[in-house]
């Protein structure tokens, strides 16, 4: 079978209710990437001086969190390798 062949009858395939597995991919994709571009708007509200206290230590450690996340999230789609999940914290 050539790749070209593969790729299309993967296309095809059909999950128990129906869905191809790229449809269900792109509707859960949007809605997950939807949600985390709103919770990532949330983390920017904390850059509101106003409101909030906070030190260059604070952002860098939320950013190097939040790259190291993606970073891992690239790898998965190259791999398919599953990492474990991380809780983030300030380290003191």
């Amino acid at each position: 079978m050539k790749k070209s062949e593969k790729i299309s009858s993967q296309r095809e395939d059909r999950g128990p209710l129906g869905e191809t597995k790229v449809a269900k991919f792109e509707r859960i994709a949007q809605r997950r990437v939807t949600e985390l571009v709103a919770k990532i708007r949330l983390i920017s509200n904390l850059s509101d001086r106003r409101n909030y206290d906070f030190t260059d230590e604070h952002v860098r450690q939320i950013f190097d969190a939040l790259d190291s996340e993606i970073r891992a999230c690239k790898g998965k789609f190259r791999s398919g390798d599953a990492s474990a999940p991380v809780v983030f914290s300030f380290k003191r």
